[in-house]
């Protein structure tokens, strides 16, 4: 099995999520983001982006639902920063 960090299983993830899904997850990764200096480093957006997805393919995907995780995800950023 990939590991979970590897790019072909990223990639085998995001085509098994809808479209809708998908744009859900693009729309409030980076509202998120838009909170953090610069739109966020590296680091910090695949963290979000990597919660967003174990959200999701747990069918979690509405923009509410995604938004939940994606603060939640930001607020432990923002937590290990201080």
């Amino acid at each position: 099995m990939l590991a979970p960090t590897s790019h072909a299983y990223r990639t085998a993830v995001m085509t098994e999520l809808s479209e809708r899904t998908k744009a859900n997850m693009d729309v409030v990764l980076e509202e998120t983001c838009r909170q953090l200096p610069h739109g966020g480093d590296h680091d910090s957006r695949r963290f979000i982006a990597e919660r967003l997805i174990e959200a999701a393919q747990a069918g979690h995907s509405t923009l509410g639902e995604l938004g939940i995780v994606a603060r939640r995800a930001l607020a432990e950023i923002l937590a290990k920063r201080d």
